[in-house]
């Protein structure tokens, strides 16, 4: 049996780099403001078609989508944002306090084609707020992005940032963009040219080589933004310029999703020589009222785990697992009943502890305590259990020193917790 295409087993040798992304992402979320939140895996197709769009790559071939018993069209999440709109929605959190900062960390799914660095389920981290207008929320957000990456050692940090404008403004740039397209269209992929009527705005974002240069130089949103969404992205660079965040107004930038209006970005980072993109988010102010909530402004952004865990494992050695505090060496029935209880004690008390059940010999069990590299080793045997000496071996010196069964535990915890 193998694992899916484009799922995969994160295996124990590899664990530590991503316990270390959540621990410091947790706690710099926190410091923030931020408050965990946890979102089903599955939810109504209805859901994505809305927030994300219907002309989208991700709702018409990447989501995985099927029927349950009933019919109910049910769907593999393929982002958090709408989930966490919906819960914020549904439990009417705007009701008690409309401003809320929350975040997640899990498994996301696309049926998209498997490639280095991209899976079918792969993992995002996530930060949502909602109820807050001001342009100092989309700043915060990237200045928390880039002081996350700068404690997780990426170097090279670059913010690109663009503004998508609004409902107010949007439709002049699109009649502007519509003409553009029309002079390009015998040079744009099937998937643009089907675009075109749904939404011609998702057309920059197309990744094709041939539609990239046809598109070079079609008119920019930041050339026909109201005075509202024009201050607002003032604000956004005159704060991040104050904060020293290095930054880049690139006006190709287009979020794939259809829920997304002024400000936009993308985390991108040299560590690993050339640029490579780590992190996305935008705003959405009309995503929550789409849902059927009140209108509320939001904003939020994802950070892509996998592809971060790779630049990290390129440029940082991964942390080691802690010593193995004691290997428990029990030879003979009655010994090994006693190291059974030691062990299981030890544990409890929050010392590392390993004891082997198998029947082997002294030389195999020394050889084990060696390969996990225990910093002692207790020795139980019948003439250790009759004389009450239990032996304590330190690994580095080698040397023994015994110990009476009587305090046995209470003698190790006080070694191990000086």
């Amino acid at each position: 049996m193998q694992t899916i295409r484009g799922f995969r087993d994160i295996l124990p040798e590899r664990i530590s780099l991503w316990q270390k992304v959540e621990t410091e992402a947790t706690k710099l979320f926190k410091a923030f403001g931020f408050k965990e939140i946890r979102i089903p895996v599955l939810e109504k197709t209805g859901l994505f078609a809305r927030s994300i769009g219907e002309a989208t790559d991700i709702v018409e071939k990447e989501m995985y989508t099927f029927a349950d018993r009933k019919g109910d069209k049910l769907t593999l999440r393929p982002e958090a944002t709408a989930s966490i709109a919906r819960s914020y929605i549904q439990h009417k959190m705007y009701a008690k306090d409309p401003v809320r900062k929350f975040f997640m960390i899990g498994p996301m799914f696309r049926r998209e084609r498997p490639q280095k660095g991209r899976y079918r389920q792969f993992y995002q981290i996530d930060a949502e707020v909602f109820g807050v207008e001001s342009a100092y929320i989309d700043c915060q957000l990237i200045l928390l992005l880039n002081e996350l990456f700068k404690r997780l050692g990426l170097k090279g940090l670059f913010a690109h940032i663009n503004s998508l404008g609004c409902p107010s403004c949007r439709p002049s740039f699109q009649k502007e963009l519509l003409d553009f397209i029309e002079s390009k269209k015998d040079r744009l992929c099937e998937n643009c040219i089907r675009r075109i009527d749904k939404n011609p705005l998702r057309i920059l974002d197309c990744k094709v080589k041939d539609c990239r240069k046809a598109l070079k130089d079609a008119p920019s949103t930041l050339d026909l933004l109201c005075k509202d969404c024009d201050d607002h992205f003032n604000t956004v660079k005159k704060t991040l310029e104050k904060q020293g965040i290095d930054f880049i107004v690139d006006k190709s930038l287009v979020r794939g999703l259809d829920y997304y209006t002024r400000t936009a970005w993308e985390i991108q980072t040299t560590s690993l020589g050339a640029q490579s993109a780590v992190a996305g988010g935008g705003r959405y102010d009309g995503l929550v009222k789409e849902l059927g909530g009140p209108q509320t402004p939001g904003i939020g952004f994802a950070i892509g785990f996998d592809r971060l865990v790779e630049v990290m494992e390129q440029i940082n050695k991964a942390p080691e697992d802690p010593p193995l505090e004691l290997f428990i060496v029990s030879l003979g029935d009655a010994a090994m009943e006693k190291g059974y209880h030691w062990s299981c004690e030890l544990n409890q008390a929050g010392i590392r502890t390993e004891i082997d059940f198998r029947r082997k010999s002294m030389k195999a069990l020394m050889k084990r305590a060696n390969k996990l590299n225990a910093r002692y080793v207790l020795i139980a045997g019948d003439n250790e259990l009759n004389e009450n000496a239990i032996l304590l071996r330190n690994m580095d010196t080698k040397k023994q020193s015994s110990l009476a069964m009587e305090t046995l535990v209470p003698e190790l915890i006080k070694i191990f917790k000086k």
